[in-house]
């Protein structure tokens, strides 16, 4: 850090791309954000993390460096594995637990007055994570000033919203704030609008200081395959020669670029990596779609 700011044109759009997926191919892109807190600080007591989510989270899959870069124990929870997961260990699920993850399938256990356990909320959700953030936010300002860029619209599709949401409020509060116009934009990928917002206000109550929710008019369910979100992720291979997570950012493309007045000023587009688990996500793409490729 800080990482690159690269001109890109697709799709005869030209934007600029934050290439936070340079960072680390273990901490990529928001994840290196997020836990920078706990990357760079000391704490003495902690002996092992709590966490959970999904199988194949990016989050699970960083924390599980984190713990063993620390020698910590880490434990996940999920509510399910799949069977085929189970048979066959790939992805973020199979490099985690090479890190020495324990995995449980149920409820995190109440943690109450343990010094040791460190309880990391889903995804990376905690206000933790806006100390890697504001860091993120400082490298966009020192960019639009050496660019006298002095109004920006920023895109990056959310999670948990965490990112954006400390982005937002990191622009909003700065001192130039006066001088500079920098105002996030996001989709919601798990769950709806109503879920995304719900995740902002557990961790800022000031409304005005949260991004902006784009919609599309279809409904999408997380992790779920679609064609055409398939069809985006490989325009932009092509077009650009970048790969993007398959996850999250070809639902976040199509999002942004169904909203085109976005662009009549400058846009950063935030690269937030998480390519780990594209592996097992192509795969099942080729298998469901074998004729798009």
């Amino acid at each position: 850090m800080p990482t690159p700011i690269d001109e890109i044109c697709f799709d005869k759009k030209v934007f600029f791309l934050k290439r936070d997926d340079l960072i680390s191919k273990d901490f990529s892109g928001n994840k290196a954000r997020k836990f920078y807190y706990y990357l760079t600080h000391d704490f003495p007591d902690i002996k092992k993390i709590v966490s959970y989510g999904s199988s194949q989270s990016n989050a699970m899959y960083s924390l599980s460096v984190l713990c063993k870069s620390k020698s910590w124990e880490f434990e996940y929870y999920v509510d399910h594995i799949s069977n085929y997961l189970k048979e066959n260990p790939h992805g973020n699920y199979k490099a985690s637990v090479e890190n020495g993850m324990k995995i449980n399938i149920g409820q995190v256990p109440v943690i109450t007055n343990n010094k040791n356990i460190l309880l990391i909320e889903e995804g990376g959700r905690g206000k933790e994570a806006e100390y890697g953030i504001k860091i993120l936010s400082q490298e966009i300002v020192d960019w639009q000033y050496e660019n006298n860029i002095t109004d920006l619209n920023i895109f990056l599709p959310s999670g948990t919203g965490t990112t954006a949401l400390f982005l937002q409020k990191s622009f909003s509060l700065s001192s130039f704030s006066s001088t500079f116009s920098t105002n996030v934009y996001t989709n919601a990928c798990v769950g709806d609008s109503d879920y995304l917002k719900k995740q902002f206000f557990m961790l800022e109550e000031d409304a005005s200081l949260h991004p902006h929710i784009l919609l599309l008019d279809k409904k999408y369910h997380f992790g779920k395959l679609y064609e055409e979100n398939y069809k985006i992720w490989l325009k932009l291979r092509e077009q650009i020669g970048i790969e993007f997570d398959l996850l999250y950012d070809p639902l976040g493309w199509r999002t942004l670029l169904a909203h085109k007045e976005l662009f009549d000023k400058p846009l950063l587009y935030i690269h937030q990596g998480g390519l780990l688990g594209n592996k097992s996500m192509l795969e099942r793409y080729k298998r469901r779609y074998p004729k798009t490729l």
